[in-house]
């Protein structure tokens, strides 16, 4: 199968009102290029789950200084002013998630689950309008997996197949988002061809990459 694109073509697969996935953590593995490439479309109304909405002129942050959102779902938004703005403004729809409950969420999405009991937010804000069970003796809330349309991801090296190596910390949030996304499209520092990679080495096998830009062509 034929995964690798251009950053053009792979654009073109989030249209207007879809829900995108953005790995990363405070710009720390977002697909840069990528980013760049969907502020320069335009792409609107978008709803973006993200840890976090990075600084107003790095990464994700770009988009939402242009406005591309209509909801954005993070864990904080205190790096990004633009964000915190917006939200004030009532311009933007902000839903804040405890960090370790957002990536569950995630987890619970690719994985097929139909949701997570977290005693995280018990007797606070973050409990309203959500269920609560009780197992034994304990109360939780039962928060829903979260999935996307589009997933904006980065890795170091891939093969041909999608078969994914991270670098350190780059890792965050890419590795979760990538089965959970009908569309995963991956921006990767090198391709190389299949079994150049070392398996034990992979952390995102290829049968969740949908498309693949090499990032670091020039």
């Amino acid at each position: 199968m034929h995964k690798r694109v251009s950053i053009e073509e792979a654009i073109e697969k989030i249209e207007d009102g879809m829900t995108i996935m953005v790995g990363g953590f405070l710009g720390c593995g977002n697909p840069h290029r990528l980013i760049e490439a969907l502020a320069a479309k335009g792409t609107k109304d978008l709803t973006l789950i993200c840890n976090d909405t990075s600084f107003p002129e790095y990464g994700v942050g770009k988009l939402v200084v242009n406005k591309q959102f209509k909801k954005i779902i993070a864990s904080h938004v205190g790096t990004n002013p633009e964000t915190g703005r917006q939200m004030n403004e009532k311009e933007t729809e902000v839903v804040l998630v405890p960090q370790g409950t957002l990536a569950e969420q995630v987890r619970a999405g690719g994985a097929g689950l139909g949701g997570i009991l977290t005693p995280t937010g018990v007797g606070t804000v973050v409990e309203e309008g959500k269920e609560k069970l009780t197992v034994d003796g304990v109360e939780y809330l039962l928060e829903k997996p979260l999935r996307a349309d589009v997933a904006l991801i980065a890795a170091q090296k891939a093969d041909e197949y999608g078969n994914l190596v991270y670098f350190g910390a780059t890792r965050n949030f890419n590795n979760l988002m990538a089965t959970a996304a009908e569309t995963v499209i991956v921006e990767v520092e090198e391709v190389v061809k299949v079994g150049e990679l070392d398996p034990n080495e992979v952390v995102t096998p290829g049968i969740f990459v949908s498309h693949i830009v090499n990032g670091g062509e020039k």
